[in-house]
C-alpha cells in the first residue's frame, strides 16, 4: 500500500506544494527554508506515497546510525493532509519504520508537532507513537503561550515598564535592520549565556528575504535608535518570537513591554496563538524563572515541546514486521 521513497532536491517543488497544502505544516518546512543549513546534516527526510499519492512528508536527518526529527529545526514529525487518520497514520508508521530497519537504523527520536500549529486535529502521530512504536517521552520542554482571543491582563510589572517606555517617548515599528538588532542580540547572549544565536544575521536576512511574509522584525526605537526587538516567525495558527533581545538601556527603561503590548494588544496577525517560545534548562528541563518570568507576566501560559524515542530493532517494534 505505501511507497517510501527518500527526498532529494528535484523532488522540492513536489514536497513544498504538499507542504502548503497540509493541515500541520509550516514554512520552516519548506525546502527553501530546510536547506539553509543543509551542510550541517545529514538529510534523510522521507516522502510517503500511498495508492501512488503523495500521502505524507517525514523532516528527518540520520547521524551515527539514528534517525532524528530533523535536529535543525525546533519541532517536526509526519507532516499530512485532511485525509490522513489515526488508522492510516499507524500503518504509515509501520511501512517507515520496516523501511528504516531494512537501511540498518536501529533507533527515532520523533519530536512531534505542538498542536498550537494544527490547522486541523493533527495527533494521529501521537497515538501511533503510543500503540504500535511503543516510543518513550524523553524529552519535555515548556513554551508560554497567548490565546489571542483570550488575552490575560498584563502583569503589573509588564504594565509598569509600558508606561515608562511611553514617557520616554519611545515607538514600536517594524524594522528590516536585521544587522542592527543582532548586534543587541549577539551581545545579549554572550553576557549572559557565553552563547551565540543559533543564526547568523547572514542566514536570518537570507530567511528573511525568502520568506518576507512570514518572517518579521519589530524593533522599540528611542528616535532612531534601535533599543531591543523580536524576531517573529507568523504561521497560520501562531505567532513565533524567535529571538527576543534589548539592550541595557532598553532593559532599563521598558523597551520590550511596550514592544509587547504592541504585538499583543494592538498588532493584527489573524492567528489565534502567540508563542513566546520555550524557557527550560537544555539538559535537566527545569525551568529557567529569569527566563519565563517575562513571558507569564505578558499572559503566557504552558504548551508543551516534546520528544519521543523507540528502538527499530527491539521485541517492542517486532509487532511491526
Amino acid at each position: 500500500m505505501f511507497e517510501i521513497v527518500r527526498y532529494t532536491p528535484d523532488k522540492a517543488d513536489e514536497w513544498n506544494d504538499f507542504v502548503a497544502r497540509s493541515k500541520n505544516g509550516t514554512f520552516l518546512f519548506d525546502r527553501r527554508y530546510m536547506d539553509y543549513h543543509s551542510d550541517r546534516f545529514e538529510d534523510h527526510s522521507l516522502m510517503v506515497y500511498r495508492k501512488n499519492r503523495l500521502f505524507a512528508l517525514l523532516p528527518c536527518n540520520q547521524r551515527d546510525g539514528v534517525i532524528y526529527s530533523h535536529e535543525g529545526l525546533t519541532y517536526g514529525g509526519f507532516i499530512t493532509d485532511e485525509k490522513a487518520t489515526a488508522e492510516t497514520l499507524c500503518s504509515t508508521f509501520e511501512a517507515v519504520n520496516e523501511a528504516l530497519r531494512a537501511e540498518g537504523f536501529r533507533k527515532v527520536f520523533y519530536k512531534p508537532m505542538p498542536w498550537i500549529y494544527h490547522q486541523m486535529p493533527a495527533d494521529e502521530d501521537i497515538y501511533a507513537l503510543f500503540v504500535r512504536c511503543h516510543a518513550l517521552l524523553v524529552d519535555r520542554d515548556v513554551s508560554s503561550t497567548v490565546i489571542l482571543s483570550h488575552r490575560i491582563k498584563f502583569a503589573e510589572s509588564r504594565m509598569s515598564g509600558v508606561r515608562k517606555a511611553l514617557r520616554c517617548g519611545y515607538e514600536v515599528r517594524e524594522s528590516n535592520d536585521v544587522e542592527a538588532f543582532w548586534e543587541i542580540l549577539q551581545e545579549n547572549l554572550q553576557l549572559k549565556y557565553e552563547a551565540k544565536p543559533v543564526h547568523t544575521a547572514a542566514e536570518m536576512r537570507l530567511l528573511k528575504d525568502r520568506f518576507p511574509e512570514h518572517i518579521k522584525l519589530y524593533m522599540c526605537y528611542k528616535g532612531q535608535e534601535p533599543l531591543g526587538g523580536t524576531v517573529l516567525y507568523l504561521t497560520p495558527q501562531v505567532v513565533h518570537t524567535q529571538y527576543i533581545s534589548a539592550s541595557q538601556e532598553g532593559k532599563k527603561t521598558g523597551a520590550l513591554d511596550l514592544l509587547f503590548d504592541y504585538l499583543l494588544n494592538k498588532a493584527d496577525f489573524n492567528c489565534p496563538y502567540f508563542d513566546f517560545g520555550t524557557s527550560a534548562e537544555a539538559d535537566s528541563n527545569e525551568i529557567i524563572s529569569s527566563l519565563i518570568f517575562q513571558k507569564l507576566g505578558f499572559g503566557g501560559r504552558a504548551v508543551c515541546y516534546d520528544r519521543y524515542e523507540y528502538e527499530l530493532c527491539s521485541h517492542r517494534t517486532s509487532v511491526l514486521i
